[in-house]
């Protein structure tokens, strides 16, 4: 029986089939749906952005950017091109972020890098029939607390309108402990640093902290604690279960539109009109 409450894979029955179903079906979307691969935000090769496209939209349109997670340390922007199918589908413009991985590189590397990826958009979308002042993000686990880095008060005015964080790390300090420290080593000063809970944010951003019910009780306490934190700092934030869903599936809904996780999604797109 798996001990550690962090290792997903030992807390998911059938974690590869869920992450192969993500895998082709993200295949699918870059095969059927409008898109520019590979654009660059920066000059290393894990510095670029995948966009997609809605079929039909009035411009300037809607613009929401996807963080994936994976620890730090596994996965691609590839991998979750799915997620795109829920964006086009409400009539905005999906960027579905590549960065660095852990050990490699250090977390540090990864901040700048998605925090540069967001001033591409920032610059660059509207060139593409985005408005850069309808912009939203999402991340998923490590991915939800890199997206959490992209609102911070020290970016105020962080012109984010809204943030969806699912199954979301807002605590490192735990990590320390779990199967972690042998794949990414996470320091003292990079848990100081980029700890969420350490942080003030910008009170213009709203926020949907969701967490599968399924998760394990780490999860469930981050995200309350979490959610709790952004409230006393005055932001409007919604918190929410997803009903029957655990670390990975959850975010495979986020790409079917008509699940629980993907009607979130599609609620928050819709609020930056």
């Amino acid at each position: 029986m798996e001990t550690d409450a962090f290792r997903i894979r030992g807390h998911v029955a059938d974690f590869d089939g869920i992450v192969s179903d993500i895998v082709a079906r993200s295949a699918a979307t870059r095969a059927t749906v409008r898109m520019l691969a590979d654009i660059a935000y920066g000059d290393a090769p894990s510095e670029t952005v995948d966009l997609f496209f809605p079929a039909e939209t009035a411009t300037p349109c809607p613009v929401h950017m996807f963080i994936h997670g994976g620890y730090w340390r596994a996965f691609s922007k590839s991998d979750y091109s799915l997620v795109a199918d829920t964006v086009v589908a409400v009539g905005a413009i999906a960027v579905i972020v590549d960065y660095a991985l852990m050990p490699a590189v250090r977390m540090a590397t990864l901040v700048d890098q998605v925090g540069r990826a967001k001033q591409w958009v920032l610059d660059n979308i509207a060139q593409h029939g985005g408005d850069p002042a309808r912009l939203t993000i999402s991340g998923h686990s490590a991915g939800a607390h890199l997206a959490t880095m992209l609102f911070q008060h020290e970016r105020t005015p962080s012109r984010v309108q809204s943030a969806l964080l699912l199954g979301g790390l807002y605590d490192l300090k735990p990590l320390q402990k779990s199967f972690l420290k042998d794949e990414i080593a996470l320091t003292d000063d990079e848990v100081a640093a980029f700890t969420p809970m350490k942080k003030q944010y910008d009170a213009s951003t709203s926020v949907m902290v969701l967490v599968g019910a399924r998760e394990t009780p780490p999860f469930h306490q981050q995200a309350n604690n979490f959610a709790s934190k952004l409230h006393g700092q005055g932001m409007k934030v919604s918190q929410r279960v997803v009903v029957n869903r655990n670390h990975m599936d959850s975010v495979r809904d986020l790409g079917v539109p008509h699940s629980l996780t993907g009607r979130y999604l599609t609620e928050l797109i819709v609020s930056a009109r």
